[in-house]
């Protein structure tokens, strides 16, 4: 088992490492082989319509009249050991982990995601404790009640769900819920953890549930299909032969199976989401890391655009590792393999 966890922690590495080089190829690479000038990449950084001189100090400021190889080690540094930015006016030290400094706002990247980054964690996690138990629970008993009136409304609503765009579903629940029926508060309503937990809880059901209810339906269809294709396999007929409980059958032998795609669909999509739920915090103008991208889209800053999605993609890295290692818990093959 030790020996597992140090496999999928050294691939973890050099998948994060292989993360940081495709995305300075993004941001740095491709635009130069598209034909822009450093000029032009010096013009992303900074506000609009920059005179000649600031381009050149920029330009120098970021080392992007460097060879690429220098560049990339500025840029690795940054995220390891911190940089400093030089503004004109003084020199800024972004402690690690550094993402970049924004030009335009005249702030490193990191705290400004620092401050955003409970919103979206807060609502991902919220929303995929949601989602798992009532998508799992919902496909297991509607396995079991194969044909029932159940399984047909279960699915009928599964499928509603998975075809209906979350802004859709945002704007009826605000429309019922905030407007109509004012259950719940204003959109854009935060109140962090630590300062009250009832608010906190309560501001962030409707967004919890709005984004969940997607999450769930294809949950929920994905079990169904894994429990029906479970609960026919010889082991679980060896099981019932042998004159285990059902509840043994159905929860340790077959659902502990059907797990093994859900975990892996599960960690794709909260690393995803904790990556910034752009729709749903758009929708209910919560602060969070897809609030905070697309106002940097907006504003075409490109630090804060390259921040978030490295920190994307080191959350889904680090997603995907937990579910490795969750294999080896759920099914013990691997942990023999």
């Amino acid at each position: 088992m030790i020996t597992f966890i140090l496999r999928r922690l050294v691939s973890a590495v050099v998948l994060l490492i292989v993360v940081s080089v495709v995305t300075f190829g993004i941001f740095f690479v491709v635009p130069r082989l598209a034909g822009q000038t450093t000029d032009q990449l010096a013009a992303n950084f900074v506000g609009k319509s920059p005179s000649p001189d600031v381009l050149h100090q920029i330009e120098a400021r970021l080392g992007l009249d460097q060879p690429l190889y220098a560049q990339y080690w500025h840029f690795l540094k940054g995220l390891v050991a911190g940089e400093d930015y030089d503004t004109g006016t003084q020199i800024v030290h972004c402690p690690a982990p550094c993402f970049g400094y924004s030009f335009k706002n005249q702030l490193p990247v990191w705290p400004q995601m620092l401050d955003a980054l409970p919103v979206t964690v807060s609502l991902g996690l919220g929303a995929a404790v949601i989602w798992l138990v009532s998508g799992v629970g919902v496909g297991v008993l509607s396995a079991l009640r194969r044909g029932s009136w159940f399984d047909r409304a279960a699915m009928s609503t599964a499928l509603a769900g998975v075809s209906l765009p979350v802004f859709f579903t945002a704007l009826i629940c605000l429309a019922l819920f905030r407007d109509t029926l004012p259950v719940f508060p204003d959109a854009g309503t935060y109140i962090p953890l630590a300062e009250n937990p009832a608010r906190w809880f309560w501001a962030l059901v409707l967004p919890w549930v709005t984004l969940a209810f997607l999450y769930a339906a294809l949950y929920a269809r994905l079990t169904r299909a894994g429990m029906l294709e479970t609960l026919g396999e010889d082991f679980i007929r060896t099981a019932r032969a042998k004159g285990l409980p059902e509840r043994t059958v159905v929860l340790r032998h077959g659902l502990r199976a059907t797990l093994t795609p859900i975990l892996t669909i599960f960690g794709l999509d909260l690393g995803l989401l904790l990556g910034g739920a752009v729709l749903t915090e758009t929708a209910f103008s919560l602060p969070g890391l897809g609030h905070y991208a697309i106002v940097a889209i907006n504003g075409k800053d490109l630090p804060a655009i390259m921040g978030v999605t490295l920190l994307a993609g080191f959350f889904i890295v680090v997603a995907n590792l937990v579910v490795d290692i969750g294999y080896a818990v759920v099914d013990p093959r691997v942990r023999y393999s």
